[in-house]
């Protein structure tokens, strides 16, 4: 059996909600829905808009934490990450996300021990309340996490890597992976690629399939069809 590497996306894909999206709704100062704009049109990278969105945020530590606590999960991600153990298959949570956000939310699950690579939040100097920083982020690339780097990482030594994603900042590192767990924009994006995937609604259906995956069944089902030779007689 091929060894295989899992990468898991968190906002919408883990959890139910966007984390950062749901904390400016909240607590964002006016200004973080310009950024916003600009990102989608592609005039700056996704860490400039968190960047900015992040120094917006006008709450307390406990504010947050309280947020935070009310934010859930995939109700079946737990038994996806024990099954996948069963199967000494890695996860690693690669996000463009804040760290202490999801550290916070999986440790309510017992999962806050998932190797994980997101952007880190921490208090700033007044009168800012919060910053940004990416320790993932790599030359060239606009986003706070390179999946794209991340997935370079998880394929060392010959392994093969699923992503599970849903969304725009899971595109780059689709076309870098061996096979997709797709939600959302990401089924779209996979279709008009040519990207070897399967739809998703959660992870129920992750568990599933995941069997069908490392035993090479599923990998075979998506593979291109070989056109039959044609005969010269």
């Amino acid at each position: 059996m091929t060894a295989w590497n899992i990468l898991c996306d968190f906002d919408g894909t883990i959890s139910v909600e966007d984390v950062i999206d749901s904390l400016l709704d909240r607590f964002g100062r006016p200004g973080w829905e310009a950024l916003e704009q600009d990102w989608r049109a592609g005039r700056i990278g996704s860490r400039e808009c968190m960047s900015g969105q992040v120094a917006l945020l006008d709450m307390k530590r406990d504010e947050l934490d309280t947020h935070l606590d009310g934010l859930w999960i995939d109700h079946a991600f737990p038994a996806f990450v024990a099954r996948a153990g069963e199967l000494n298959t890695p996860i690693r949570v690669v996000s463009d996300g804040l760290d202490y956000a999801i550290h916070r939310i999986l440790g309510r699950y017992g999962l806050d021990n998932l190797p994980l690579a997101a952007n880190h939040l921490a208090p700033a100097t007044p009168p800012r309340q919060w910053q940004l920083t990416s320790p993932f982020k790599a030359e060239g690339c606009r986003s706070g996490t390179c999946k794209c780097a991340c997935v370079a990482q998880a394929r060392t030594g010959g392994a093969k890597t699923l992503l599970i994603g849903d969304g725009a900042s899971d595109f780059c590192a689709a076309d870098r992976v061996d096979f997709v767990f797709a939600k959302h924009r990401l089924i779209e994006h996979c279709r008009s690629a040519g990207i070897p995937y399967v739809p998703i609604t959660g992870f129920e259906d992750a568990l599933e399939l995941l069997p069908r995956l490392l035993d090479g069944t599923l990998l075979a089902e998506h593979e291109p069809h070989a056109l039959p030779a044609v005969s010269n007689f």
